[in-house]
């Protein structure tokens, strides 16, 4: 590498307290690694630190890890040194040195209640006979995606009593986990587990165009945000809608969880999963434009 390729790297570094360099974007991770780092930052610090995706700069890409000495992305720096990759972080996370790194208080490692019924601890059971030294973990991510998974404890997990049955969890589970209910369900799409958590955000509002308007006109603060091109907004939208673009996206992740959006398309599908996308983020307030932009030109207006 260059010293001009270096010395752009040590100005990045140096460009914040917390700074990682990772494949894609905070709001689009490229691999699983990166995807897992953004989230493990976000859940410690919120959105307060930068990211470099090295995949826009193939000589930021290889000179990052020279720069290092360090062979893998994502990288994180703090105060402009190398604190290591994805599983170290992973560890850290877990065991609080990171918070500790960070200046914050450590993570709270109380195990969360969870209940099991009769009926699902016996499925369990049976799938747990041959596990030898492994254990049931349980991952529910930022997103409320949840599954089970059966692998070898790593030693800082946090371990919940569920009727007889411990379930191994990381920090992150553990804090969306409370409450939760684990059942078993025979029906007409077959059988299996049923989570039912308390803790995901509900479910996307279908907001009729008579309703929004309204709402609007009695005065409701909606962000209101719409998914189509330029072209198509400049041909008619909601008044004082947004579109909903790399700057808009990221000014939405600053807004308090509470915040009332509306997402805005054609017919109210595209947007449906762009209001999907905020309402797993931890926004609890999310409205879909039902009929979209079609269903409020009916209005007249």
């Amino acid at each position: 590498m260059t010293d001009k390729v270096m010395e752009k790297i040590d100005q990045m570094v140096k460009s914040q307290p917390v700074v990682l360099f990772m494949k894609g974007t905070p709001q689009a991770p490229m691999c699983g690694f990166s995807a897992n780092t953004v989230r493990i930052l976000r859940d410690v610090l919120g959105e307060d630190f930068a990211t470099v995706n090295v995949l826009e700069d193939q000589s930021i890409r290889e000179g990052i890890k020279q720069y290092g000495q360090w062979p893998t992305i994502p990288q994180l720096y703090v105060d402009s040194e190398l604190v290591g990759g994805n599983d170290i972080i992973t560890e850290m996370y877990n065991t609080g040195e990171l918070h500790e790194l960070l200046g914050l208080a450590p993570p709270d490692r109380t195990a969360p209640e969870i209940t099991i019924t009769d009926e699902a601890r016996k499925h369990i059971e049976s799938g747990l006979e041959e596990l030898g030294e492994q254990v049931l973990y349980l991952n529910i991510d930022d997103q409320f995606n949840t599954r089970f998974s059966v692998e070898q404890p790593k030693g800082y997990e946090i371990v919940a009593d569920a009727n007889g049955i411990p379930i191994y969890m990381d920090i992150g589970t553990a804090k969306r986990a409370n409450g939760i209910e684990i059942d078993w369900v025979d029906d007409i799409q077959g059988s299996g587990l049923v989570i039912r958590n308390p803790n995901e955000p509900a479910p996307v509002n279908q907001l009729s165009a008579q309703a929004l308007k309204q709402r609007l006109d009695a005065g409701e603060n909606f962000k209101i945000y719409d998914v189509r091109s330029e072209q198509q907004m400049a041909a008619g939208t909601v008044p004082g809608a947004r579109r909903l673009d790399k700057n808009s996206i990221a000014e939405i992740e600053q807004m308090p969880k509470d915040t009332p959006l509306v997402f805005v398309c054609n017919m109210g599908n595209t947007s449906q999963g762009a209001a999907e996308f905020f309402r797993k983020k931890g926004f609890s307030n999310v409205h879909n434009l039902a009929g979209g932009i079609a269903a409020w030109q009916s209005l007249g207006d």
